[in-house]
């Protein structure tokens, strides 16, 4: 054990056959980062419960690959996406130091692309926050424009749910008579982005007025995927009672990956990804670009696939780590 502070604790663990693991806990909620690969965060959770992250049985505990494992968690990516350059293995094993509450994951420069992932992990000690700071670096001799893209694997049998920028009306159509309508929405208001593979038939989508839906399906014999510009700065993933939320800022006038980008989601019959990303970044030799985002956990959430049941259910959950 490294020490035991102000409400968090940091030890030594072995993880699903990873012998040096780090968990950080606060007695309330609890993570646990590979130092044996990396940078890679294989658990969060209620301490005593499930995880809520996917993890790969099959693929826990093993090192020094060659070609890329999935093994679940939480990741950091190179977008846009692209073979060898997103897929580099991270496997080999990570310098971790620790400040406090705070833990940081540096691995080695990657061959196929020179780029260097850095996180930096910190657990409120009385919340079940936990912000992760993501680090892309340039050793290259050349400069190379890059986004970090944050892949969290959620466990299966849960929910995505994104929200839809609020309702206007047409500026011309108003809902009611004198009713003032800002002129700026004759203009689109979000992306929503498909992949050759999205099938919007699937009954795995549910798409209502305030919200987009996508159903983890362990039947499921095809894959599903989205993306969009979301200026709510949050998407969730429900599963049983537990509610995970994800707190992804956009940053008006950057520009996003996949055609705008900020949030995606993709899933399969095994897990289901609620992935953020960062602003494109021209990254010099040398330089290097961060993206921050925050991760919450509720208990004692059910919410169906109807506007009223999420507004009455998630939503208060999301405004009360949002301030608003």
């Amino acid at each position: 054990m490294f020490a035991a502070e102000r409400g968090t604790k940091t030890e030594k663990v072995a993880y699903g056959g990873w012998p040096n693991c780090i968990r950080l806990s606060n007695g309330t909620v609890e993570l646990i980062a590979t130092t044996d690969v990396g940078p890679r965060i294989i658990r969060y959770g209620f301490v005593g419960k499930e995880n809520e992250f996917f993890e790969d049985k099959e693929q826990l505990g093993k090192t020094n690959s060659d070609e890329w494992l999935g093994f679940g968690g939480h990741r950091l990516w190179l977008a846009p996406e692209a073979k060898p350059r997103s897929y580099h293995p991270d496997s080999k094993p990570v310098e971790a130091t620790r400040q406090g509450s705070t833990i940081r994951l540096v691995q080695p420069i990657e061959s196929d692309n020179g780029v260097q992932k850095e996180m930096t992990i910190t657990l409120s000690p009385t919340t079940s926050q936990v912000t992760v700071v993501h680090k892309l670096t340039n050793h290259n001799l050349w400069a190379i424009e890059v986004a970090p893209w944050t892949l969290t694997v959620m466990a299966p049998e849960g929910k995505a749910i994104f929200p839809q920028e609020p309702y206007s009306p047409h500026p011309d159509i108003p809902d009611f008579p004198g009713q003032v309508i800002d002129k700026r929405f004759y203009l689109p208001v979000r992306n929503l982005v498909l992949w050759s593979y999205t099938n919007l038939q699937d009954p795995r989508w549910a798409f209502t007025s305030k919200y987009i839906i996508l159903q983890q399906d362990p039947k499921a014999t095809k894959p599903q995927k989205a993306g969009m510009s979301n200026r709510q700065n949050w998407g969730a993933y429900l599963r049983g009672s537990h509610l995970f939320v994800k707190k992804n800022v956009y940053q008006e006038g950057a520009v996003y990956p996949d055609h705008g980008c900020t949030f995606e989601t993709f899933t399969n019959a095994a897990m289901l990804e609620l992935e953020g990303l960062g602003p494109l970044a021209k990254l010099p030799p040398g330089g290097s670009v961060e993206h921050r985002e925050d991760w919450y956990l509720f208990d004692g959430v059910e919410a169906d696939n109807t506007d009223a049941s999420i507004d009455a259910n998630v939503l208060p959950k999301v405004r009360s780590i949002l301030g608003d």
